[in-house]
């Protein structure tokens, strides 16, 4: 083994600087009043440059998992950076140009190819230093993600009062590339047999599944149940952050002032869910962390619409979100699991085309449910429906991963 081994804290750490900056454009409803105000566009309009954002970043995971896979972390990482400075300096420049369609080309199209590369880089990185703690490791960089809305908010809003929108777009993508370049620089594979004895002992007592590349995984049928179990967990996660603070006003009688703390407080949620549920993961496994979800959002949804009392309805929002943002963490580890980790940022990128559909359905369906039935219990009941299909797919994936293991074993007792 040549040169010094890197620290794997400093890796996840580095990891976490590029999720706590792309995980920024959680915090883009701070632009939606401003750019309102100035140009007088459409509300609609202007949340249109995130779903650009969140469509490219599905996308640009599922096409550049080979590139991650291809040309390792730190490349990937750079490639990133680059991605998403420009898509934000680039909006900075709308601003000023006054063009929504130039916001939607730079902020949603380079921003969100950005957001996909930096998503996978880190994460199956990680994946390959911790093979002891997949969970906990996968979790920690995701739950930069998750908590990087509430760190970045206060900042822009300030940001925004006193610099003005272009200044503040300019100042952001400057701050995020030299964050995101300095964490792509320390990230770097893990050197041949690293932790082989750890390797040794995994593989006697079974091992990951199987070791496939993308195009083999997706021609498997525990492909597409982790494609449906993340697809239905973001699509109604998603949505209940979408229209969180008018159902809390509906249901629950919440003022607009307390119904915006408790988005906030859900903000904090889903990070806090991403490292603890991943980390949970690690010692009761995955799928029992996947139907533990299900069995609890399926109670979750179903109770919602009858909770008046304010707190009791704030309490099993923010579990929802644990499962929400916990869906994220685990998946990464999950995917080693079942399909080992020569390919895994190429089978996850591939995964995550789930969060750029669901990102999409999710509020859609919330909104034309609400408006159809007047009341946001009909789009929880739906959902609550969804789950009890999730609830189903994480069972007989467990019947499929049963099924793999016993043909291995009979397969290393023949040999």
């Amino acid at each position: 083994m040549n040169g010094k081994l890197k620290n794997r804290w400093l890796i996840a750490l580095a990891a976490v600087g590029i999720h706590i900056s792309i995980g920024s454009v959680y915090a883009w409803s701070v632009f939606t009043n401003p750019l309102s105000e100035q140009f007088g566009w459409s509300l609609s309009a202007i949340s249109m440059t995130f779903s650009i954002a969140i469509v490219f970043l599905g996308l640009s995971a599922a096409f550049m998992g080979h590139f991650v896979e291809k040309y390792g972390p730190r490349i990937s990482g750079l490639v990133s950076a680059s991605f998403f400075g420009a898509g934000l300096i680039g909006a900075g420049f709308a601003v000023q140009a006054e063009s929504l369609y130039l916001l939607y080309f730079t902020y949603g199209a380079l921003g969100g190819i950005g957001l996909g590369v930096g998503y996978i880089t880190p994460v199956s990185t990680l994946v390959k230093w911790f093979p002891d703690r997949r969970g906990l490791a996968t979790g920690l960089a995701i739950m930069g993600f998750g908590f990087a809305a509430m760190i970045a908010s206060p900042i822009m809003a300030s940001l925004i009062d006193s610099v003005g929108i272009a200044s503040t777009f300019f100042i952001l993508g400057t701050a995020y590339f030299v964050i995101m370049f300095a964490s792509s620089l320390y990230l770097e594979r893990p050197p041949e047999g690293y932790m082989k004895e750890l390797q040794a002992e995994k593989a006697k007592s079974g091992g990951d599944l199987s070791q496939l590349t993308a195009n083999e995984a997706v021609k498997t049928k525990r492909f597409w149940f982790l494609w449906i179990m993340l697809f239905i967990n973001v699509t109604c996660g998603i949505a209940i952050l979408a229209v969180a603070s008018p159902m809390g006003q509906e249901i629950a009688g919440l003022s607009a002032a307390a119904a915006a703390t408790m988005v906030g407080i859900m903000g904090f949620f889903n990070g806090a869910g991403r490292l603890a549920w991943a980390s949970i993961s690690d010692y009761i496994g995955r799928p029992n962390v996947y139907t533990a979800f299900f069995a609890i959002q399926i109670a979750a949804f179903f109770m919602l619409p009858s909770l008046t009392h304010a707190i009791a309805f704030q309490v099993v929002l923010f579990l929802i979100m644990t499962c929400y943002g916990g869906g994220f963490a685990s998946i990464p580890a999950y995917i080693g699991d079942i399909f080992g980790t020569k390919q895994l940022g190429a089978i996850h990128g591939y995964i995550l085309t789930a969060w750029a559909l669901a990102g999409l359905a999710g509020p859609i369906i919330a909104a034309q449910v609400r408006e159809i039935t007047e009341s946001y219990a009909a789009t929880l009941y739906i959902f609550g429906g969804m789950f009890v299909i999730a609830l189903f797919v994480s069972l007989i994936i467990r019947v499929d991963i049963r099924r793999l293991r016993e043909a291995k074993a009979d397969q290393k007792l023949a040999s």
